[in-house]
């Protein structure tokens, strides 16, 4: 069920349990400001989700709240995955869902990084 980004941040949700080593993940890569593992229902070759250490909701709530040291360490995360994994050469997409109409279904910034093959149109015509 797609969440509502403006909701307080629920410490319950799967990715926050992930962080605390509540629930087990294959991890790709972690520092002191994301943490990436593999998605459990693969939509790609490659799916990975890469997530903040911080508790941020959405987007906007990450863009708002966080300091610069968050945002700066977690995009460069973001690339560092894309690199390890050896995406760069070939492409890869990175989406974020924000929201009901988006579809994000969990309660916590994350954003999916599929490679493997070609992803054809972004969005359904």
């Amino acid at each position: 069920m797609p969440i509502d980004p403006t909701l307080p941040y629920d410490d319950q949700n799967i990715f926050a349990k992930i962080l605390r080593d509540e629930i087990r993940s294959r991890r790709v890569y972690e520092d002191e400001w994301a943490v990436a593992f593999h998605d459990i229902a693969p939509h790609a070759p490659t799916h990975v989700l890469v997530i903040p250490r911080g508790a941020y909701v959405s987007w906007d709530d990450f863009a708002a709240r966080g300091s610069e040291a968050e945002i700066a360490g977690f995009v460069r995360a973001v690339g560092t995955v894309a690199r390890q994994l050896g995406l760069v050469e070939s492409g890869y997409r990175l989406l974020a869902n924000i929201g009901r109409d988006a579809g994000q279904e969990v309660p916590h910034l994350h954003v999916h990084l599929f490679a493997g093959r070609p992803l054809g149109p972004m969005l359904a015509r």
